[in-house]
């Protein structure tokens, strides 16, 4: 039973991952696509972009959600 659970365990910090990255791509890309943003990034700049950020979030802490709020991926660059 150990085992499962530690297998569970890493599936979910994996969809964590995963879900985190899919996020902060779709940040990167609202902020890119704003004309201010797109003229002062350097092609140096866009070689430092990752999704793989994860500072902001930490797995085993408190997460303070806010459900009245959305993230509009709707009006964003697929």
């Amino acid at each position: 039973m150990r085992v499962e659970e530690q297998q569970i365990s890493a599936m979910a910090l994996h969809l964590l991952q995963a879900s985190l990255v899919y996020v902060n791509t779709r940040m990167l890309q609202a902020v890119l696509v704003e004309p201010q943003w797109a003229h002062r990034m350097m092609p140096e700049d866009y070689r430092g972009l990752t999704p793989l950020i994860y500072s902001h979030v930490n797995p085993y802490g408190r997460f303070d959600l806010d459900l009245d709020k959305r993230i509009d991926f709707g009006g964003l660059a697929a």
